[in-house]
């Protein structure tokens, strides 16, 4: 399939969200699509998908003009959208979920369950994944879910698909798996269409880039012919300096304010550490090392044994309906991963989920007063450069830099002192990141404990002042500042120390 998009224009009331951009992609190609969050890489997606009519621009495939009347217009046409929302259903099975729409039925009336079963595990073979075909969708992790979604579009055979930050909740094996399969269906003819921020990813998979700004297309060329640098470059229209966190002070006092004694739930096993005052603590590890745990344990989600205190306070070890709103009434907040799934509400206003948190963790009047959201909600845009036309907008007409910069303010309109940051920056662009990168160093310094859980080396490289590497549900090892490098990461989190011992004893945190 050879695509064209050609002076495309699409508008929201009176904000211009795609401006007069063309795009080609020629069969067998994956074209990187790139630019900051809201610069309008996934509302030009939406038009080619069906999902949005343009205000003026026409899609060509095989040189033929095509108009996409909706997203079954965009299927028949073999263009198939993984979005960065995950659209499952999931109260429903896996391949239920596969085949929505596109049931295989037998006599007519009744539907070929075994047949769908049997096509979901050959797709699931091939890519590598062990997901079972009768599972609940709501009982998968956000990793298994991403893959059922890239497994629907591999399914039937798409000619384009496009992929809107496919790798956000794959690990490193899950992605080298991915890109396996990318290449495979590329060398078939399939062409895709990949949105990410995270630039190995692009330079690695992708032959040709496209940057847009503002709604704007800036620059295209061959991906063989730039940088990384000179990418961030255009996308936000200055060079990022990294340097200016390699000397950051670290602001720790004596004061303790999260202290974690014992704690061993599913794979964590006897987990202990403190975290002080101004402090700024990492947490990483592979896949399945107990780091997406250790998240949800410190902010009431899940059981566990052992004692967590947050400023000398105990929490409660069972997760009850009210253990969460415990733990944010004594002053813990948390910016969870998976945003789309927990960690804005869809069918709220911008506003509304701004002051969430607030009304949970500090409201003691009957009533909402209109006057305080609005004026929460003007604080919290100027302190985080929230982009938005109204506060009465539903939050997810935001892109996703700017809805996690609402769910930062939710979190700091409660004055939490305990702050935790799952994946803070999951999803967006690098300008972002490097905003919110200087917040987490502001908030370190005014006295908020800071315990951040990432993947990602260059951001715990840039923020942390420790970083705690988890292996198997254990501590491995305690990293200061100076020996915080790739190396000293991987080298633990692989457990590599630990070969030939048989205890699996580790270091202490």
């Amino acid at each position: 399939m050879r695509l064209e998009m050609k002076n495309i224009v699409m508008e929201f009331g009176p904000v211009r969200a795609v401006d007069d951009v063309d795009l080609t992609v020629e069969p067998g190609q994956i074209v990187g699509l790139l630019g900051e969050n809201g610069a309008g890489k996934s509302t030009l997606m939406n038009v080619l998908a069906g999902v949005y009519a343009p205000v003026s621009g026409k899609i060509l495939i095989n040189g033929k003009e095509t108009v996409m009347k909706g997203v079954r217009t965009a299927d028949q046409c073999g263009i198939r959208f993984i979005h960065q929302e995950l659209n499952l259903c999931n109260d429903l099975r896996v391949y239920e979920n596969m085949f929505l729409g596109n049931e295989i039925s037998k006599r007519g009336a009744f539907l070929d369950k075994t047949a769908m079963i049997e096509k979901c595990l050959e797709v699931f073979r091939r890519m590598k994944v062990d997901i079972d075909p009768n599972a609940i969708v709501d009982h998968l992790s956000a990793a298994e879910k991403q893959m059922v979604e890239i497994g629907r579009a591999l399914l039937f055979r798409s000619e384009l698909i496009i992929m809107d930050e496919p790798s956000t909740a794959l690990a490193t094996e899950e992605i080298e798996n991915l890109f396996e399969i990318m290449r495979q269906l590329k060398g078939e003819g399939v062409s895709f269409i990949y949105i990410s921020h995270k630039m190995p990813e692009l330079f690695e998979i992708c032959d040709v880039y496209y940057i847009l700004c503002d709604g704007r297309l800036v620059s295209h060329g061959n991906f063989k012919d730039i940088n990384e640098e000179q990418v961030t470059e255009m996308m936000i229209g200055h060079n990022l300096r990294t340097d200016e966190f390699e000397n950051h002070v670290c602001q720790a006092t004596e004061e303790v304010c999260l202290s974690v004694r014992g704690v061993s739930s599913g794979v964590l096993k006897d987990l202990s550490f403190e975290l002080h005052r101004g402090e700024i603590l990492a947490v990483t590890g592979l896949q399945g090392s107990g780091r997406d745990t250790l998240a949800d344990v410190l902010f009431g989600v899940v059981p566990y044994t052992g004692e967590v205190y947050v400023e000398g306070n105990r929490m409660p070890n069972k997760a009850r309906d009210r253990s969460v709103r415990y733990f944010m009434k004594h002053r813990v907040g948390m910016v969870p991963r998976s945003r789309p799934e927990r960690g804005i509400h869809n069918d709220l206003s911008v506003q509304d989920n701004l002051s969430m948190g607030y009304l949970n963790a500090k409201q003691k009047k009957p009533f909402i007063d209109a006057k305080e959201e609005a004026q929460r909600f003007a604080r919290q845009q100027k302190a985080m450069a929230i982009k938005v036309g109204s506060p009465k907008y539903p939050i997810t007409s935001l892109s996703g830099g700017n809805q996690q910069k609402v769910i930062l303010g939710k979190w700091l309109e409660t004055d939490a002192d305990v702050l935790i940051l799952d994946n803070p920056t999951q999803g967006i662009d690098v300008g972002t990141k490097f905003e919110i990168y200087h917040l987490i160093l502001r908030l370190a310094k005014a006295g908020k404990a800071i315990i951040m859980f990432s993947a990602e080396f260059p951001e715990i490289r840039n923020v942390a002042d420790s970083c705690i590497v988890l292996y198997k549900g254990m501590c491995n090892a305690r990293l200061g500042r100076e020996d915080l490098t790739e190396k000293n990461i991987m080298y633990y989190s692989t457990g590599a120390n630990l070969e030939g011992l048989k205890d699996g004893k580790t270091t202490e945190c």
